[in-house]
């Protein structure tokens, strides 16, 4: 009864935004068991705006996405993480190094990117952008030129499905990299002047190769520690 209760009061708006307190979903009530198994179950929630998400998640100890209306924590992968962590490390400090004296930025894990044309909130695991707005942002962006992520068993599918098809409605992304750390491949995919995007499939068994950056860097470079 108290679930229900919370619940009620929820979606009519009666619990302040600092202090509601998300409750799981039953297994039976999320909308999707695929996404259940890879991002974990939703947590109720009323309806959000944008700057309404973002404070609120602002005052939050862990990290959270949301994706088609539904909000996600974002949890560690326990044994995968030192090669993930590895993995995404050498990649933002090989473009942090590239980048300098240029107008863009790459930011590591901790910037959230915001889908305007799908209200999506992801955190990528790289991220550049070259927009002025890139300059002072502190919590998201909304125009990045090229995200990396980085694979995990529980993340592959949702990274290379729903994230790659949210991620792109962004006008201002040109390149999508999916590195597998395991595997040690990397797959790159470039959005094309007729809105196509392809995989680049001889540039990906060189490295990492982003043509929007003049960027390149060597596979040994990339899972260096790895």
């Amino acid at each position: 009864m108290a679930r229900q209760a919370e619940f009620e009061a929820a979606h009519r708006g009666d619990v302040d935004l600092s202090t509601i307190r998300f409750l799981s979903l039953q297994p039976e009530l999320t909308s999707s068991n695929t996404r259940k198994h890879i991002m974990g179950v939703p947590l109720l929630k009323p309806r959000m705006t944008n700057e309404e998400f973002t404070e609120w998640e602002h005052l939050q100890e862990e990290k959270y996405e949301m994706y088609n209306g539904e909000v996600y924590q974002v949890y560690a992968m326990g044994g995968a993480r030192r090669e993930h962590n590895a993995t995404a490390g050498n990649v933002y400090a090989l473009l942090k190094t590239h980048l300098r004296q240029t107008p863009c930025r790459a930011y590591i894990a901790d910037m959230k990117v915001h889908v305007k044309a799908t209200g999506d909130h992801f955190y990528p695991d790289v991220v550049v952008s070259c927009e002025p707005e890139a300059l002072k942002a502190e919590m998201q962006l909304t125009e990045p030129r090229v995200i990396v992520e980085v694979l995990s068993p529980s993340t592959a599918q949702m990274d290379r499905g729903e994230k790659f098809a949210s991620y792109r409605q962004i006008l201002s992304l040109r390149e999508y990299a999916l590195i597998d750390p395991h595997r040690k491949t990397i797959e790159i995919y470039r959005h094309q002047p007729n809105g196509d995007w392809l995989l680049a499939v001889n540039d990906a068994q060189r490295g990492l190769v982003l043509n929007s950056l003049e960027f390149a860097a060597g596979v040994d470079a990339v899972f260096e520690d790895v």
